[in-house]
């Protein structure tokens, strides 16, 4: 099984988190997006991911090396391709043709999931949704007595379906998957100005290839801080066995609310953590309550108390109270 993980985008809604991380790389729970979204894959499938192509814009060098470590900490190998331009999902997986062979999936890096399904490869191709309130905002899918899709419909006007696509897909032929990318791009065949997925999935179910629906119990949105935040919390909460730091082993006056993630080298001294927190590697904390938020790696908190927030890397703060989302290496207060 091959894995192609599109994630070449800039990330302008969690701005200013990724002004300096690239958005797939923002840890929750410890570990970051894409890291969670690869493990959880891998657990659905049911076969040995082999090969995990990331596809990227000029992230730089240590970027690169955090995702050939994140793929073989799960005994794929790992492969870099570049999409220079923004020109669709369809153009994003075909940069990574060199992984388009055999069983494939594709997922995008913005996202989350729960589910406890078995992944049907006797299929062409299995759809992972969602049921959402709000299907107008998605792109959906409709599908017959058999289970078999019919249809996809892009943020439609008029209720056709409330199941949502949430960005990760399986094909049974990556060779047929490049085929018809390849196809859309030589025949110049966009979708307001890109080439889509969709248009090629399309096609494929037009010459009788069959997809079905992989409906998951939770989608976790990872598109602005607020949604991460939230995020942080469910992974907390659903993956609760793997979190049980003890007050015990940090400083005087520590009470730690699970679930909690406390990272390595932390400090903590007359301070109140949690519900839902997650305080990353090398962090101090002294006279502080942080509750449902996610402070990263290498920060010095004190005289400071907040919920709801985001605290990037290498942050100072030394007093105040208020909900933030402050980017890496900020300062405030003394």
């Amino acid at each position: 099984m091959k894995l192609i993980i599109p994630m070449a985008g800039m990330g302008k809604r969690m701005r200013p988190h990724t002004l300096t991380t690239p958005k797939p790389l923002i840890k929750v729970a410890g570990k970051s997006i894409v890291n969670w979204l690869i493990e959880d894959i891998a657990a659905v499938c049911g076969d040995t991911i082999t090969d995990i192509g990331f596809v990227v814009g000029r992230f730089g060098e240590a970027v690169e090396k955090e995702l050939i470590q994140i793929a073989e900490s799960v005994g794929a190998t790992g492969k870099i391709f570049y999409q220079d331009t923004a020109e669709g999902t369809g153009h994003a997986i075909l940069c990574a043709k060199e992984c388009l062979q055999g069983e494939v999936i594709v997922a995008f890096a913005d996202t989350l999931f729960r589910t406890n399904f078995n992944l049907d490869k006797s299929k062409d191709g299995v759809i992972w949704v969602h049921k959402v309130a709000n299907p107008s905002s998605f792109g959906v899918i409709k599908f017959n007595d058999e289970n078999i899709i019919t249809d996809f419909v892009e943020k439609p006007t008029e209720f056709v379906s409330d199941l949502a696509i949430i960005g990760i897909y399986y094909f049974q032929s990556g060779e047929t998957l490049h085929k018809e990318l390849q196809y859309l791009i030589d025949n110049d065949i966009r979708e307001k100005g890109e080439y889509q997925l969709t248009n090629a999935m399309e096609n494929m179910k037009n010459k009788g290839m069959q997809f079905v629906p992989g409906a998951v119990d939770e989608w976790l949105d990872c598109g602005n801080y607020s949604a991460t935040v939230y995020t942080n919390q469910r992974v907390l909460e659903n993956k609760s066995h793997l979190f049980n730091p003890k007050a015990a082993s940090f400083g005087e006056n520590v009470t730690i609310h699970p679930p909690c993630f406390i990272g390595e080298n932390v400090s903590l001294n007359n301070c109140t953590i949690g519900p839902h927190t997650s305080i990353g590697n090398g962090t101090k904390v002294n006279n502080a309550t942080i509750k449902n938020s996610i402070v990263q790696e290498n920060c010095s908190i004190q005289n400071f108390n907040c919920q709801n927030s985001m605290i990037g890397n290498a942050v100072s703060i030394d007093g105040n109270s208020m909900e933030y989302s402050l980017s890496d290496f900020s300062t405030i207060g003394a």
